[in-house]
């Protein structure tokens, strides 16, 4: 059987898309940072969340740890509210990617960072930071992770979420109205003028870089169970 393109089916759908190398990849003594991307409301954080909550009991606090994407927006303390709103939030410019290279990199050296924290309803950083140690498991989540050529040499394993854009927007809705109190009005103008364009031009022909791309969003139990094998597999 050729290991080049490992299929794993259910219901004769293919649910998981991988590569050799992430089945076979060299063991070091550094983190093992796993990168998980896809549109907005693709079921990425649910993804990563469940991978951790399952995981945590098995590896304890300094055998896994997620870094989140949204928290390296760039600063915006210094424009005023009206400016901040305008921000192209789905572009990569609008994060400081960075930051997040020099602390993925100073994690993997074995130090630790001081991650900033993003305010969705300012449209900025908070003043405050959350320390991270080195774990050996780093989940590291977001929109944009495969956009900056510096970021992906960081990734062990590089994980694409693949769901239909219509299932994402009914999502983002549903988070946004209830967690971050916007309008319907105002999610589907920036679904129109940003999310929309910026995911055929920037997130979905980063798929191309994923060892795994995985249907079904996050609730997708086999990809949970074959990914949770893998990391199970490097941390022993």
């Amino acid at each position: 059987m050729s290991l080049k393109n490992i299929k794993v089916a259910t219901k004769n759908k293919d649910i998981i898309k991988d590569k050799t190398k992430v089945f076979f990849p060299l063991k070091t003594n550094s983190p093992t940072i796993i990168a998980i991307t896809g549109a907005s409301a693709s079921g990425k954080s649910l993804f990563a969340q469940t991978l951790y909550d399952e995981l945590l009991p098995e590896l304890g606090d300094g055998g896994i740890s997620i870094i989140k994407e949204d928290a390296y927006y760039k600063n915006q303390s210094h424009l005023a509210m009206d400016d901040r709103v305008k921000t192209n939030y789905d572009h990569p410019d609008a994060f400081e990617h960075s930051l997040l290279s020099t602390q993925l990199n100073s994690l993997i050296s074995g130090d630790s960072v001081n991650c900033p924290v993003y305010c969705y309803k300012t449209h900025t950083r908070t003043d405050e930071t959350i320390t991270l140690q080195p774990t050996k498991i780093i989940l590291v989540e977001g929109i944009l992770l495969f956009s900056n050529p510096k970021l992906r040499e960081c990734f062990n394993i590089k994980v694409y979420m693949d769901t239909p854009l219509d299932i994402c927007l009914i999502r983002r809705i549903k988070r946004d109205t209830e967690e971050r109190e916007r309008s319907i009005e105002s999610i589907t103008e920036q679904y129109l003028n940003t999310v929309r364009p910026m995911y055929y031009q920037h997130i979905e022909p980063a798929k191309s870089f994923a060892d795994l791309v995985i249907t079904k969003g996050g609730k997708n139990r086999m990809a949970i169970e074959v990914l949770k094998a893998k990391i199970r597999q490097l941390t022993q």
